[in-house]
């Protein structure tokens, strides 16, 4: 199966429930910005190349406020499940976490990693 033949509201559930289990807050508007960051990255494979412009810009036009402030709001939500997120979750899917010493991953880092695992999952269906 094709990550696009999913309807919206399917793909955005099944990101959903990925973010939470990483410990991404739900509260944070960062969340937000970053799931909807994820659903276009699972589309278009391109946009993670060109996250400064194409990303953050067409994320910030779907919420009506400014790319800087996407891109902030994204890197604050990652530092916070960095930080506090489930650590076998998180090293299942990046392969280190937070106990291994390694700084976080960077914002595209993070979102390609997600769209990737979504994408696979979604062909294994």
């Amino acid at each position: 199966m094709d990550i696009t033949v999913l309807e919206d509201f399917e793909l955005e559930k099944y990101i959903t429930d990925v973010m939470l289990d990483i410990g991404v807050p739900a509260h944070l508007k960062g969340y937000h910005y970053l799931r909807e960051a994820i659903l276009l990255s699972g589309r278009d494979v391109e946009a993670v190349s060109s996250v400064t412009k194409l990303l953050y810009p067409t994320v910030a036009r779907h919420f009506k406020t400014t790319g800087q402030k996407v891109e902030r709001a994204i890197r604050n939500a990652i530092e916070v499940s960095w930080s506090r997120g489930n650590d076998k979750t998180l090293e299942g899917l990046f392969g280190y976490s937070s106990n291994s010493g390694k700084s976080r991953p960077t914002n595209s880092e993070y979102i390609a990693r997600i769209a990737d695992k979504i994408r696979l999952d979604v062909k294994s269906m």
